[in-house]
């Protein structure tokens, strides 16, 4: 993780070093949370980029130089498998994933996308009425399809799934204040549990006021950016570019915008 106070103390002597202007705590949480959110969701694009040059065989594949398994690994801290709790009160008796509250309003391990979902069968399902369910269960994959699908393929004799080939379909449930992912799954499992890439939690410069009305960090209740520590420059770049329009500096805009475009074109050359 990246340390948000060295982040944002290193941005207040770049703009204050030749006294351009201030910006609040506020504005740089601000500013954090899209910096962050943009790196994270150009792991996805990139990666792709990559792969296609991994899968031709036109990179470098010595053990730590490999650009694809690099860009890989950055994502690992937000690879998750996550249990889904059985809710029978729900429309269609869902299953849900509700993510766990943090100080001040953020949320741990909220679901950016799902992958394998595996569902568990044993001795005592939930709910199960699966002629075909025994006793002694296991662990399957399960298949994702719309609802569509899923209606016709569980009201057909011929293509009813079993508890070896279980279906699912998602739908949004609202767990307040946010809205996760409930799944209907089809034979009922006794247990569920999802791999997912989960979003970054937001960071947080906290502070607390001081005698003389400064603004004094307070670490217990910040949160750093839970982004690779290999990305510091990059957050420290990205979030100078945005304090140059707030502060209406076009230099620090244009410079700061440069480097990103340099870091980019580095990583995938």
């Amino acid at each position: 993780m990246v340390s948000v106070n060295a982040v944002y103390q290193t941005v207040l002597q770049i703009i204050n070093k030749e006294q351009r202007g201030y910006i609040t705590p506020q504005e740089f949480n601000n500013i954090a949370s899209q910096v962050q959110s943009e790196i994270f969701e150009s792991y996805f694009p990139d990666g792709n980029q990559l792969n296609r040059q991994n899968q031709n065989n036109t990179q470098n594949d010595t053990e730590f130089f490999n650009i694809f398994k690099n860009q890989n690994e950055k994502l690992y801290p937000f690879i998750k498998d996550l249990d889904f709790t059985y809710d029978i009160t729900s429309p269609q008796a869902t299953w849900t994933y509700n993510p766990v509250g943090l100080n001040f309003g953020i949320y741990e391990a909220e679901i950016y996308w799902m992958g394998d979902i595996l569902s568990k069968y044993d001795s005592s399902l939930v709910g199960n009425t699966d002629p075909q369910a025994s006793s002694s269960g296991g662990e399957y994959i399960t298949q994702l399809v719309t609802r569509s699908d899923f209606n016709k393929i569980t009201r057909s004799k011929l293509t009813a799934p079993t508890q070896n080939f279980p279906i699912a379909y998602a739908s949004t449930r609202t767990v307040t204040p946010l809205e996760t992912v409930g799944l209907t799954i089809s034979p009922q499992p006794s247990t569920v549990t999802v791999n997912c890439i989960v979003s970054p939690i937001t960071p947080n410069w906290s502070f607390q006021i001081g005698s003389r009305n400064q603004y004094i960090f307070s670490a217990g209740n910040s949160v750093d950016f839970q982004l690779s520590n290999t990305e510091s420059s990059n957050i420290i770049i990205r979030v100078l570019k945005y304090c140059g329009i707030i502060i209406n500096d076009p230099t620090i805009i244009d410079i700061a915008s440069q480097e990103t475009a340099e870091v980019q074109a580095n990583e995938k050359s």
